[in-house]
């Protein structure tokens, strides 16, 4: 007895380790820190918002890209969407460049200064407030600057960097691209009235056929050709169509006389007229 009651304290230790594990990573998961716009929450537009949220589907997602210009730069710029790359940190970092050379990390923006906007097929994602310069750019703040275009049947795909503006003395940024098909206008119906009107006509005729074959087979019992809905109904309308087409159509008049005559039907007629000679009074 002994040997499985340890065993099935075994089992209960690591049931209730994986369940501790699962409530630690979704609790981890749901506290992480999005998305925060600059200025004060009253002030967030109602366009802010719902773009953020049509951001949300690329919030669980990670983005890297790795730069090499010759020896002296080599770098990783680890991107999320409204996440922070290193959630333990507590940087609130989004945007982040790591030097492969010597590990050596810079916040490039962060996600508790974020702008956002958009076009007809792209979206604009800011993230200020990163570290600041050392002889750049009047040793101000970077600033990344993430261009989502529209690339429908993709979530994310193709993220890159440009380019980097630091000649400047003010307004330095970091300009990234990728493509997703959130940044997509929503697709119109291309259904025209008329095509709605014919489906809809075509889908009642075949209701009406359907429903009354199976009515005429399995109820009245009938048979053949008359197991078509109001098959007499029909047959008549059809008869009265083509009268009316004969009678529309037809290239002579109904009283024409025969474009031809039998042979001989001339002789019948005056043989006829000699028979009945000798019945005249003399």
């Amino acid at each position: 007895m002994g040997l499985p009651m340890s065993s099935l304290c075994h089992t209960s230790a690591v049931l209730v380790f994986f369940v501790a594990l699962a409530v630690g990573v979704g609790a981890q998961q749901s506290n992480e820190r999005s998305c925060d716009v600059i200025g004060d929450e009253s002030s967030e537009s109602q366009m802010e918002r719902a773009l953020l949220k049509k951001l949300e589907p690329l919030s669980q997602m990670r983005f890297n890209v790795t730069v090499e210009k010759g020896k002296t730069e080599n770098y990783v710029y680890h991107f999320r969407v409204c996440r922070e790359v290193n959630s333990t940190l507590h940087d609130f970092g989004g945007l982040v460049q790591t030097d492969r050379q010597n590990g050596k990390t810079t916040v490039i923006g962060r996600i508790n200064e974020t702008q956002v906007f958009n076009g007809s097929d792209w979206i604009m994602l800011i993230y200020k407030g990163g570290d600041s310069y050392g002889r750049h750019c009047s040793g101000e703040k970077r600033r990344a600057v993430i261009m989502i275009s529209c690339k429908r049947g993709v979530t994310a795909s193709s993220f890159s960097i440009i380019s980097e503006e630091r000649e400047k003395e003010q307004e330095c940024f970091y300009l990234f691209e990728m493509d997703s098909n959130v940044a997509c206008p929503a697709e119109d119906s291309h259904l025209s009235v008329g095509s709605i009107l014919l489906i809809t006509f075509a889908s009642l005729i075949a209701v009406y056929i359907i429903g009354g074959f199976l009515y005429q087979r399995l109820v009245v019992g009938a048979k053949g050709m008359e197991q078509f809905p109001h098959f007499a109904f029909w047959q008549d309308l059809g008869n009265l169509v083509a009268d009316g087409c004969d009678f529309v159509c037809r290239s002579k008049p109904r009283n024409a006389p025969a474009a031809y005559r039998g042979v001989g039907d001339d002789q019948l007629g005056e043989e006829s007229e000699e028979r009945d000679d000798h019945l005249l009074p003399m």
